[in-house]
């Protein structure tokens, strides 16, 4: 567990402090702008405009890159959204809260929870690191609300969504019926490296079915990692991990030890089927650490029971 820890941590808290931002129009809806934090470990801040103010989703990992988004979404913010508690969607709640303490702090319970309980402690261990720019104390969401609720932020109806144990233990989705817009989080990210390290490939591909038959009209959307885009990168994203696993799976014929040759192999066709996918990290291991977490997760499935939509991987 403790190694699962550190290695998680490596890859959530990768340093960051360049910034892009871009602004995507539809015809019926203001502009969505963007933060994007530096690669690898690039990691998406988006404010959309309501008629209270912004509303914010996400608020980067670390205090720098936290200040450098909010003065590049501009004032009033009105209301912040969470995705989930990982700290490099958590680590600058503190720097929006501290600008606009009025602003509510939205977060679905299970979030809510566990960025309050920290159970693999990610925060303490953020702070430790060498040259941190973590938040000393985190900020907690003030605004609950329970699974698959429609909240009112700062005037507009949000739809949300609870998804997980996947790509983490529990995330949620906001999706803006009027505008079609999806605010995924980590559940999609377009043309990066993810990260399995939690060993839920299975649970993320079951996520994935519920997030489309959930928002079956998504127009667009907003990745945690990556550029926006349309409801195709949930089928690109679900062609990764099936195609993942498909390799891992291939290299554990008969209960055989995965070796360096084999997971240099898995590597080397990921690497040539996906070109220039930066890692959502970078921790130098991650490739490796992804493929050990996946086959221990496969090697304990029972096919008889295994979920629809892990089964052809």
């Amino acid at each position: 567990m403790k190694r699962l820890a550190v290695s998680l941590l490596a890859l959530i808290c990768a340093a960051a402090c360049s910034s892009t931002t871009e602004q995507q129009s539809a015809e019926s809806a203001p502009a969505i702008g963007r933060f994007a934090s530096a690669n690898p470990g690039s990691v998406n801040t988006y404010w959309l405009h309501a008629p209270q103010g912004l509303v914010v989703v996400d608020t980067q990992r670390s205090l720098t890159d936290a200040r450098a988004a909010l003065a590049a979404a501009g004032a009033p913010i009105a209301a912040v959204l969470i995705t989930h508690s990982h700290p490099d969607h958590v680590g600058g709640v503190g720097v929006f809260h501290q600008a606009f303490p009025n602003a509510p702090i939205y977060a679905a319970t299970p979030v809510d929870t566990a960025i309050r309980t920290d159970p693999l402690r990610f925060y303490d261990l953020t702070r430790a690191l060498p040259d941190s720019d973590y938040a000393p104390q985190m900020t907690y969401p003030d605004h609950t609300f329970a699974a698959n609720a429609t909240i009112d932020a700062a005037g507009i109806q949000l739809a949300t969504a609870e998804f997980g144990p996947g790509e983490t233990e529990t995330a949620t989705a906001y999706y803006d019926p009027k505008t079609q817009a999806l605010f995924a989080g980590d559940l999609v990210a377009d043309k990066a490296t993810p990260a399995l390290l939690e060993g839920h490939s299975c649970g993320w591909l079951v996520d994935l079915d519920r997030l489309r038959t959930r928002f079956p009209h998504i127009r667009t959307i907003y990745p945690g990692h990556g550029a926006p885009g349309g409801p195709e990168l949930i089928d690109e994203q679900r062609t990764y991990l099936e195609h993942f696993r498909h390799l891992v799976r291939a290299a554990l014929p008969d209960g055989t030890d995965l070796t360096d040759d084999k997971m240099n192999a898995i590597t080397a066709e990921l690497s040539r089927d996906y070109p220039g996918y930066p890692s959502v990290a970078s921790l130098p291991t991650m490739s490796q650490e992804n493929i050990k977490s996946v086959a221990k997760e496969i090697r304990a499935e029972n096919p008889a029971t295994l979920p629809a939509p892990c089964r052809s991987s």
